[in-house]
């Protein structure tokens, strides 16, 4: 390592030392001491609310398939549709062909029978990020003119963070929550799970369906939410019988000091990702946006340096080229592949979309964590420093097994080009066998100018000299 690498590294080491102080005080001044550093008691998170019996949990991957189900549940409204996210198009379809349906041309016909309500983030107060508070006023003005539509936007983060969660709420009966946006702002989000490339990027992205007790959960927070921006009252949610055999928690993202309801904030998305990642004995898959939080960076090192046993592997998928944090991302996944030693048990890949347009990467931005088969979860947290301490996220954890492996190998089948029972067997021997392979001769094509034959391929212009500084630097002046 040459003498400016070196000092690259020294310096975003020490800012990621104090970036991991600055969050460990703050937490404890909160009350919040648990969320990094968790007692070894299991892999439910403490406090409100509890893990709920008798729910079921469907996994959609992919828009073509998840959107259309979305307008299916809100066609059938009976009382009341809520829904909060980070940014709405208006004129977003959630179904394509002749039979389109577009977000207000729905919500307004829904309107007319029952309350149809809006929650999205204000916006950025500076017109140098986007959506900012003209774009989401011009979202309002084409949701609500001529219709009954309510909208309410959130203008409580924190400077510099936003409200990023994707919720929708149908009869306090079924719920949606995941990381699908309704919206087509830096890309269409409507993207089949073949990923043939089209004009602009190809979109991977996933989302849960609800139903049973947990619903009055997400329904409780979105009550929260209305209340402490409208300052009106919504009933309390209807709870819900029994509609499966899956126990579902609720996990959230709230910063301290934004709602009266919750000053001390809620951090159990990130005492969830402590919990089961230190709990790994075989297998971590992780599908996000990003990978640059230094707090799950540490403990995926240590499990690396350490293995529980020598098959142990790490398989994340993440965008080729993320709109944000790329040095952050890369300069983690650097001293991953430092603590790994060369044991292979690190693989970093992402996914192209093919075809005669492509080409095209394919913008990765679920947000999926699956560990030793046991442990899933879905929503709409990244795994940066903004989506487990600063924006305020939904994500659902069950530990439910079998579906946990159902929907490891449902990602996989897509992402290896393979059907399920062709990749059933041993992880360990499907990530050796199977991933690398593919992902490691596409990446050789990709370095020889060859046209890739398999979507699959390694995450480009990562080495361990990729450079350590711009992340923590980041963190350090954003991520307070």
């Amino acid at each position: 390592m040459d003498l400016r690498l070196a000092v690259d590294r020294g310096i975003g080491n020490a800012a990621e030392r104090l970036v991991r102080a600055h969050h460990a005080r703050r937490l404890r001044r909160l009350g919040w001491a648990r969320a990094l550093s968790p007692p070894d008691d299991g892999l439910w998170t403490a406090g409100e609310p509890p893990p709920r019996r008798g729910c079921s949990l469907e996994v959609i991957v992919d828009g073509a398939d998840a959107l259309p189900r979305l307008a299916h549940e809100l066609e059938h409204a009976r009382s009341h549709v809520h829904l909060a996210g980070w940014y709405v198009s208006p004129d977003f379809a959630l179904t394509r062909g002749d039979a389109e349906v577009g977000v207000r041309a729905l919500l307004a016909r829904l309107a007319e029978r029952l309350p149809v309500r809006v929650l999205v983030w204000a916006g950025s107060p500076l017109p140098l990020f986007h959506p900012d508070r003209r774009d989401v006023d011009r979202a309002r003005d084409a949701l609500t003119n001529g219709t009954n539509i309510e909208f309410a936007a959130d203008a409580k983060e924190r400077p510099m963070h936003c409200h990023h969660e994707k919720i929708v709420v149908i009869d306090d009966r079924v719920a949606f929550v995941g990381g699908i946006d309704l919206t087509t702002y830096a890309g269409d989000r409507f993207d089949t799970s073949a990923h043939e490339a089209r004009d602009g990027v190809g979109w991977h992205d996933a989302l849960s369906v609800l139903r049973g007790p947990v619903v009055a959960d997400v329904a409780e927070h979105f009550r929260q939410r209305w209340h402490a921006v409208t300052q009106r009252h919504l009933p309390p949610p209807m709870p819900q019988p029994g509609a499966g055999d899956t126990e579902v928690q609720l996990v959230r993202t709230v910063p301290e000091r934004v709602y009266d309801v919750t000053p001390a904030g809620d951090f159990r998305i990130l005492e969830a990702y402590t919990r089961a990642l230190r709990s790994a004995e075989r297998l971590i898959y992780l599908e996000n946006q990003f990978l640059w939080s230094s707090e799950i960076a540490e403990i995926l090192q240590r499990k690396l340096e350490r293995p529980p046993v020598d098959d142990f592997r790490l398989v994340v998928l993440l965008p080729a080229d993320p709109n944000d944090g790329r040095d952050d991302t890369r300069g983690q996944l650097a001293d991953l592949i430092e603590c790994d030693g060369g044991h292979g048990r690190l693989l970093a890949c992402t996914v192209y979309a093919l075809g005669p347009r492509g080409p095209k990467p394919v913008y990765v931005h679920s947000k999926i964590g699956i560990v030793d088969d046991r442990w899933l979860t879905i929503g709409s947290a990244n795994l940066n420093e903004h989506s487990l301490f600063n924006d305020t996220e939904m994500n659902v954890v069950t530990c439910d097994a079998p579906l946990a492996r159902d929907t490891r190998l449902r990602l996989w089948s897509e992402h290896l080009q393979r059907t399920p029972s062709e990749i059933s067997g041993d992880p360990t021997r499907v990530v050796d066998e199977v991933w690398k392979p593919i992902a490691a001769e596409q990446d050789d094509r990709r370095r020889a100018g060859l046209p890739p034959t398999h979507r699959l391929t390694l995450l480009p212009h990562v080495s361990r000299r990729t450079r350590r500084l711009l992340g923590p630097l980041n963190g350090l002046l954003v991520d307070g």
